[in-house]
């Protein structure tokens, strides 16, 4: 099994900036892709970033991408979303997830991010 725990979400303003952290424990070794996702009010769960285990390929959706910055240290069992330019619609519970044998079946619990306007 994998752990995953998810911090560093807060109430910030528009235009303002946060990062999220991963930490995993575990079966570590057994994870290769890791992703955020997030869940708006009302919405369902939606894709927001992925990195590949080396860290040479990442993804991002349409609503993020230019703005958000992902990435993983695996020597310390940690990934990050560094958000930039927040907006009010990036509200959301955030969760971490780890891909292993090709899908995502590890979770965390999730971090809130509240972007006020």
């Amino acid at each position: 099994q994998v752990q995953l725990v998810e911090s560093g979400g807060e109430l910030v303003q528009a235009g303002g900036s946060l990062r999220l952290s991963c930490a995993a424990s575990g079966r570590t070794f057994s994870v290769s892709d890791m992703a955020w996702f997030r869940q708006a009010p009302g919405k369902e769960r939606e894709f927001v970033s992925a990195i590949s285990w080396s860290g040479g390929s990442t993804y991002f959706s349409e609503s993020v991408k230019g703005r958000f910055t992902i990435s993983r240290d695996n020597a310390k069992n940690a990934m990050y979303l560094q958000m930039n330019s927040l907006k009010p619609e990036d509200t959301a519970v955030y969760y971490c997830a780890a891909a292993s044998v090709g899908e995502y079946n590890y979770w965390g619990q999730g971090t809130q991010v509240t972007v006020s306007s």
